[in-house]
């Protein structure tokens, strides 16, 4: 007897949470006993933060719903009104698609407004990224949602252990990977830089000379210190335009503090002129994964620096507490909000090359594992604690 299609719901809120998932999306698109229901809210469907459902569109993603629940502004109550708003919006979209999973990203503040909307409406509720370990709130958010959960798709076997020491059925946990690992594994095999990153997505700021090499930046707010996220970024931009180095840089996520660190980046522009320095919004995954690839190495506080970059061997410079807890591998090393500090490990980190590739977050194929998984598990809401 032929099975009934599944119909998988997919909540995608930030671009960061597009790279986690797409081989996911592209893997239950093409399975045979499942339909995907793909959901773009948040900052997700903002062009100042990079506009990624114009991604999942030129993918090929027909996209099933659309959530608007974004109140900006960088300030923590907005954070939490967020939340608010993204409960009330996807509970009508809930409501129409009727999925039987939904599946939630990661740790960002937006997610757990899926988690507890599905929950309240019954929905079985499917979690990726749950038992890691970070600084701020994220940590927070994430082991709450992975309580919400009822199946965990993790990207260790160290995250599966504190999925289950939290309670969770082993059962209903599957160590898949992380699917941007997936992205990674296909970079690694076509690594050239095969496109022109002025010419394809713009920006602001000279078009600097990618030759002899060049650095990436990424840097964001951290929430649970954001009011000194303008003097943050300064330091690290300080560094960066010091060295002298050509460099490529991207917008910060929206989270409190956002406008902070935004702020500082447009001050030290209109102040001095770096001439080594471009800034970009958004890019393809694959885009930035191959740029990064190429790169000398990244510096800021983003989680790709830890994840994708531990695969892809490109040395990172973690700045600050925002990835405190985090698994890792030899490609990164840390340091302080110091200009001086960041720019000596730049000088001698970036100075031994690309590194070998590390698997601790996937071996590239978690996309498919999670498709697998979402078409077999057997469907449950209620949870019984084991003890």
């Amino acid at each position: 007897m032929k099975k009934n299609i599944r119909k998988i719901a997919v909540v995608v809120t930030a671009r960061p949470s597009y790279s986690r998932i797409k081989t996911a999306l592209d893997a239950i698109r093409a399975h045979p006993e499942l339909e995907l229901q793909l959901i773009v809210s948040a900052s997700a469907l903002l062009s100042r933060f990079g506009n990624a459902i114009e991604v999942m569109e030129r993918d090929g993603f027909e996209i099933a719903a659309k959530a608007y629940t974004v109140l900006e502004g960088g300030e923590p109550e907005l954070m939490a009104k967020t939340t608010g708003l993204g409960m009330i919006e996807l509970a009508t979209v809930f409501s129409n698609l009727k999925p039987d999973i939904v599946v939630t990203i990661a740790d960002r503040y937006e997610t757990i407004a899926t988690a507890i909307t599905a929950a309240c409406m019954n929905i079985p509720l499917a979690h990726v990224q749950g038992g890691e370990i970070t600084g701020n709130i994220d940590e927070k958010i994430r082991h709450s949602i992975t309580k919400l959960a009822d199946y965990h798709f993790v990207s260790s076997e160290p995250a599966a252990n504190r999925v289950r020491r939290l309670g969770e059925s082993p059962d209903c946990v599957f160590v898949t990977g992380c699917p941007s690992i997936d992205l990674a594994r296909e970079i690694i095999e076509r690594p050239d830089l095969d496109f022109n990153p002025f010419e394809k997505y713009g920006g602001v700021g000279v078009n600097v000379d990618l030759a002899n090499g060049y650095l990436v930046v990424m840097q964001h707010p951290v929430t649970t210190d954001f009011e000194h996220a303008r003097e943050q970024v300064t330091e690290t931009l300080y560094a960066v335009n010091d060295l002298g180095i050509p460099c490529l840089w991207f917008w910060p996520n929206t989270d409190a503090g956002t406008d902070g660190t935004s702020n500082g980046i447009r001050s030290f522009r209109e102040q001095f002129r770096p001439t080594n320095i471009h800034f970009f919004k958004n890019m393809d995954p694959k885009d930035f994964l191959r740029l990064l690839y190429n790169s000398k190495g990244i510096i800021g506080n983003s989680s790709v620096a830890v994840r994708e970059c531990a695969y892809l061997g490109v040395p990172a410079i973690n700045i600050g507490n925002r990835q405190d807890g985090r698994d890792r591998a030899d490609n990164l090393v840390d340091v302080p909000y110091n200009r001086k500090h960041i720019k000596q490990a730049i000088e001698r980190h970036f100075h031994n090359g690309r590194m070998e590739s590390n698997d601790i977050y996937g071996n590239g194929y978690g996309g498919q594992a999670i498709a697998d998984a979402l078409s077999s598990v057997a469907l449950k809401f209620q949870k019984t604690l084991p003890f």
